[in-house]
């Protein structure tokens, strides 16, 4: 699959649209589920802290800390591998099923190539905007709640969002690493089940489910690899 492209530039279109079809195609869900999460963050942590001792601009600090390190790289690519990875496998399914891919073998084109390392390489080019986006309107979620509701000020939320900012820098690329790693997962493994795919369209179902399955196990297994490395 890595190997020279025969035609680079018909690889650069392919990659634009693996681009958008992958990544900004999937920006509205990312967006809503992100801006829900935040508010709900926000009012659980609100409600929950009923000591005098603990300052008010905890909320905007848990609320970063869960976004940044957890929720935005971990449980976004999670939804992503259901939606992006079924389609992946499901795509390449047929292809294998029609013989559009055995056509493509005896025309000489590297199939493996040609198909499969747009996607790999879009989705590790176009993951981390989409963190950067579940990152920020997680964050506008907790102001919405924090401006409609009395649960916590404004002024209060955004401190703790900025508190500590010294190691903002590190919880950035820890989540951006996170998310390119995710993205290759998700798009090798999806692939790897939707080209080797055998028989008819029941056949194809199936490699849906397990581009799905074993994306996510693979993304929860690796998830504690890498926060064993970098936070421990």
């Amino acid at each position: 699959m890595f190997t020279k492209p025969e035609k680079a530039s018909v690889y650069w279109d392919r990659t634009m649209d693996e681009i958008i079809s992958l990544g900004i195609k999937s920006l509205g869900i990312v967006v809503i589920m992100s801006f829900f999460m935040g508010s709900v963050l926000v009012i659980q942590t609100a409600t929950a802290i009923d000591s005098p001792w603990i300052p008010r601009y905890t909320v905007g600090f848990t609320l970063k800390q869960s976004m940044v390190l957890e929720f935005s790289p971990t449980i976004i690519s999670l939804i992503l591998a259901g939606k992006i990875g079924s389609n992946i496998a499901s795509e390449l399914g047929t292809m294998r099923i029609r013989e559009q891919i055995d056509a493509l073998d005896i025309m000489g084109v590297n199939s493996a190539a040609y198909l499969i390392a747009p996607k790999i390489i879009g989705a590790m080019f176009i993951f981390p905007v989409i963190v950067v986006f579940s990152m920020f309107f997680g964050f506008v979620g907790g102001w919405f709640i924090a401006y409609t509701t009395d649960l916590v000020s404004v002024e209060d939320y955004i401190y703790g969002i900025q508190v500590f900012s010294e190691d903002n820098g590190f919880m950035f690329f820890y989540a951006i690493f996170k998310s390119i790693v995710f993205a290759f997962i998700i798009t090798s493994i999806s692939s790897y089940f939707g080209y080797n795919t055998k028989g008819g369209s029941l056949e194809v179902g199936k490699a849906s489910t397990n581009a799905v399955v074993y994306s996510s196990i693979f993304i929860l297994f690796t998830n504690v690899l890498i926060t064993q490395l970098f936070l421990i």
